[in-house]
């Protein structure tokens, strides 16, 4: 995504506000828009990130990421994997909608830490790689499947059918 037609489009507003003042005010829009532009590019790129974790947010485990590649961003979208145990030629059911936020509650992306033992971060690490993912975005799946369950409570125990073991999250 080029950002320079809107940094251009915010130049061109300056210059024209600034024409109704003066040559003096002319002149000292000329000399704001250069620091102005990074100013300008921060504040869009602030509000790129923050549109793409709304996104991931609602696209849940499905996931929207802005990456930066030579000062231009770029967005990744990762849809949520399909389900190989579901039905792909019924319909599909109509999205549960979301709950309403408890007054007071924080809309923001939060940071937590999370301690995991040393076999398990592997663990993690390993299937993020295999989902072609960030280990963040994969955790992020993961708490939401845990919470759109059921229980919202991992599976503790394992079904055995057939000589196949399946261990888990549960539905």
């Amino acid at each position: 995504m080029d950002l320079r037609p809107y940094i251009d489009a915010l130049r061109h507003e300056l210059a024209l506000a600034a024409a109704t003042g003066g040559d003096d005010a002319r002149e000292l829009a000329e000399r704001l828009t250069a620091p102005l532009e990074s100013a300008a590019r921060l504040a869009l790129l602030d509000a790129l990130s923050e549109a793409a974790a709304e996104i991931t947010r609602d696209l849940a485990p499905g996931s929207v990421d802005l990456r930066l590649r030579n000062r231009e961003p770029s967005f990744v979208v990762t849809p949520p994997p399909a389900d190989p145990w579901t039905d792909q030629s019924a319909a599909p059911p109509p999205p549960r909608p979301a709950p309403a936020p408890t007054p007071g509650e924080d809309e923001a992306t939060v940071r937590i830490s999370l301690r995991l033992p040393e076999h398990l971060k592997n663990r993690v690490e390993q299937a993020a790689a295999r989902a072609g993912v960030s280990i963040n975005t994969w955790l992020i799946r993961a708490a939401a499947a845990a919470a759109d369950s059921d229980t919202g409570r991992p599976a503790t125990g394992s079904a055995t059918s057939g000589g196949q073991r399946y261990t888990g999250w549960v539905r």
